[in-house]
């Protein structure tokens, strides 16, 4: 009997300008080793960064994954992973966002945050690192983070998504921050939290 030891690694977390953030992430075809592995490094990765959801492409690699630890509406703490999900949401509301109850921030827009109205439901059906099947329904908050997370791999970020009013702050902080460049990335763990945790 031989022991197997996994060494995780937390990743940078690359910044909007980044191409592999705003192009659609590659399916997965093969649930082996190197995935597991990928899949481990990615949660060290979101605990390190204190967030509460985080996107394979946040960390450079273009591929349909994402995994989260957060709670949720009810208190209850949900961790877990989605290999090639698909998100179907209820309708979103055609209302302006509300500045206090809506603003949704992105590890890889770091030190923003900005109002945006999602669908007040979602379910999110695909995989876990080991090919078996999940499912999972959300509302309010955690269906929040589903959706940011889902569009990641949409080759989306929140602030693409934002109404014109916000749109036009984003663009003013997004050439004020130098976000509109490759290159750009911060280390969990090692430097400075951008929001401040």
């Amino acid at each position: 009997m031989t022991d197997t030891i996994v060494l995780m690694a937390i990743h940078p977390i690359v910044v909007y300008g980044e191409p592999v953030l705003h192009r659609r992430a590659e399916k997965i075809t093969e649930f082996d080793e190197d995935l597991a592995e990928l899949v481990a490094d990615m949660h060290e990765t979101l605990d390190a960064s204190n967030g509460v959801g985080l996107a394979a492409p946040q960390i450079g690699v273009g591929k349909s994954i994402f995994v989260f630890n957060a709670d949720d509406d009810y208190g209850v703490r949900r961790r877990g992973t989605f290999v090639n999900p698909v998100l179907i949401g209820s309708k979103v509301p055609d209302t302006r966002p509300d500045p206090d109850d809506e603003t949704e921030g992105c590890l890889s827009v770091p030190s923003l945050d900005f109002p945006l109205k999602r669908a007040d439901r979602v379910t999110v059906n695909g995989f876990d690192e080991k090919g078996e099947p999940v499912t999972l329904s959300a509302d309010g908050w955690f269906a929040r983070i589903m959706q940011h997370e889902y569009d990641h791999l949409q080759g989306t970020l929140y602030v693409d998504r934002l109404d014109k009013r916000w749109s036009k702050k984003w663009k003013k902080a997004q050439e004020a921050h130098g976000y509109d460049q490759p290159g750009l990335s911060w280390m969990p763990g090692v430097d400075p939290d951008p929001f401040g945790h």
